[in-house]
């Protein structure tokens, strides 16, 4: 910090630095000794008092006057016997005696300006009395207009040069001796040279003043700031201590940075970072261990971005479900300088999601064998002659008795995230033009014109009966959700070694949120249950499991009143 006390103190107004100032970062490459000495000189002014600042301003001009005073009684003892010079010396003792003994601090704070002036004048009779050899006397001045001047008030300044004209006036005056007959030097140059050391001592003052206003308020905000984040430091650490999710920080290179309570607690967990040394970490089938370079906390330091991936931590029947998610801390420029990875235990909602699953193919399977032996029947019945008058009844019965055996059927296959699939040759162009002409007349009944766009030909090694089931399953939503008519188009291409196939209808839409559950079971929007579209949420679930057991992928996207596509990937045939 700058320091201006170095010739007294500058305002009584004004205090000197506190003992506890920071110092800006520009002192602090200072050498150490300087730092030192600057933290010194700071404590020992913000203790002294308002007399002690006065006593300080003085003190300078008494020392160097009472080392003139040695050197002439060693060097001109004549000096001394002259009662004049003698009377002189013991004004400048009583100024030094009343600034010790004044209470300055209950004084009006321009008092003090009398010592300096004073000076001058006795500065003035200890040159006169001393005769030509103590003419270099004149440069004492500098320390009462120095003093003078450096403050905030101008006023002060026009007060330092009247001083320095008054020594050179008033002694001449008293001694009776004609001002006007000294010395050029004395009686015009030392004043004009007096008023500009005052005047550049102000300037330089001023600018010393505002240079360290600026830092101190420079000084404050660092340290509001410091406080502020030390508060959300602590707000951050209690958080991280009090959620039970796992938080875990790395830097860019994936090195450990921070690790909460949650994390160092957790068995499973505590075990991932590198301070415990033997990892163990499953994708979510929970056999395939995860590669060094595929830990989510790599990945994330990497750049990636993931949320609610599945993971499983530990070892056989101790092994425990985590939800992971990543996110990538990136600088002001872009630069990634680390990652945040979260877990959060999901082992009991994955029991409850596996018993949820057990229970529905439980009783799906125990649906399944009732509903063949009423179907095996009903075509018994059918067939026996007889029953001509309630054919029509019958043939009721047993279309809907195939409806429940096929949502039985769709249950099964969804509880196990598997199907059984015979794969072969399959020509999927003839596959989606049968799918289309198999819903023309439903879409008629909605005013929506079905539209097959496809390559010919198109072969892929599939389970016909499936896919079919698919592409019927996504032109029966497209169908169902353009009530108000549209355009549906189905469209396949073949991709290099993929076969890409849409179906985009231009219906109602869905919002962001349905979006994200679209694949979710049992999972219905709740416009479709507002107006009373049927479905019972499995047809996506279906058709997604159908399509991962190929190899393949579907994906949705769709917008509130623009329609929805949805497209599915699948590998092709060597062509």
């Amino acid at each position: 910090m700058v320091r201006i006390q170095a010739s007294g103190p500058i305002d009584m107004n004004e205090r000197a630095a506190g003992p506890g100032n920071d110092r800006p970062p520009a002192e602090a490459a200072r050498p150490a000794w300087d730092a030192l000495l600057a933290d010194w000189i700071d404590r020992f002014f913000g203790r002294l008092g308002v007399r002690g600042r006065v006593v300080m301003g003085q003190l300078p001009l008494s020392v160097t006057l009472f080392l003139v005073v040695v050197a002439a009684a060693i060097f001109s003892p004549e000096a001394l016997a002259d009662d004049t010079f003698r009377i002189a010396v013991l004004a400048h003792a009583a100024l030094l005696g009343l600034c010790l003994a004044v209470p300055w601090g209950k004084l009006h704070p321009e008092a003090f300006t009398l010592i300096p002036v004073l000076d001058c004048v006795a500065i003035g009779f200890t040159r006169q009395a001393g005769g030509p050899s103590f003419n270099v006397l004149s440069l004492l001045l500098v320390f009462p207009v120095v003093w003078l001047s450096v403050s905030r008030h101008r006023h002060r300044v026009v007060l330092a040069i009247l001083a320095t004209v008054l020594s050179t006036v008033v002694p001449a005056v008293a001694l009776g001796a004609d001002p006007l007959q000294g010395s050029m030097i004395r009686t015009i140059f030392l004043p004009l040279v007096m008023a500009a050391i005052a005047v550049t001592a102000h300037v330089v003052a001023g600018a010393l003043y505002r240079q360290r206003g600026t830092l101190v308020r420079k000084d404050r905000d660092l340290a509001a700031t410091l406080a502020e984040s030390v508060r959300r430091q602590r707000l951050l650490d209690a958080v991280l201590s009090t959620v039970d999710v796992g938080v875990w920080v790395v830097d860019a290179s994936g090195q450990d940075v921070l690790t909460n309570r949650a994390m160092r607690t957790d068995p499973s967990l505590a075990r991932l970072t590198p301070a415990t040394g033997s990892p163990e970490l499953f994708y979510g089938d929970r056999t395939t261990p995860v590669p060094p370079d595929g830990f989510p906390a790599v990945r994330a330091s990497r750049g990636e971005t993931f949320t609610n991936e599945l993971y499983w931590a530990g070892e056989d029947t101790g092994q425990r479900a985590y939800s992971v998610s990543g996110r990538a801390i990136r600088s002001l420029d872009g630069t990634n300088t680390g990652a945040v990875v979260t877990f959060a235990e999901v082992t009991a909602l994955i029991n409850a999601l596996a018993a949820k699953d057990n229970f529905v193919a439980t009783v799906s399977h125990e649906l399944r064998t009732p509903l063949t032996s009423i179907l095996g029947y009903m075509e018994l019945v059918i067939d026996e002659p007889g029953h001509e008058d309630i054919q029509a009844e019958l043939r009721i019965v047993e279309r809907n008795a195939v409806h429940l055996l096929g949502l039985v059927n769709d249950l099964i296959a969804v509880a196990s995230e598997n199907v059984e699939l015979v794969l072969q040759e399959t020509d999927m162009a003839g596959l989606l033009g049968a799918a289309v002409a198999a819903h023309h007349a439903k879409a008629a009944l909605c005013g929506a014109a079905l539209v097959l766009d496809t390559e010919e030909p198109l072969t892929a090694r599939v389970d016909p009966v499936r896919i079919r089931q698919v592409v019927g399953n996504l032109i029966s939503n497209a169908v169902k959700y353009s009530p108000d008519g549209g355009r549906i188009t189905v469209r396949a291409r073949r991709n290099g070694k993929e076969l890409v196939c849409s179906i985009t209808d231009t219906g109602t839409g869905m919002t962001k949120e349905d979006q994200e559950q679209a694949f979710a079971k049992f999972f219905r929007s709740a416009r479709s249950r507002d107006t009373a579209i049927p479905g019972a949420g499995l047809g996506l679930p279906i058709s997604k499991t159908i399509i991962e057991g190929h190899g393949g992928s579907i994906s949705l996207t769709s917008a509130p009143g623009e329609g929805t596509t949805v497209s599915f990937v699948l590998p092709a045939a060597d062509a």
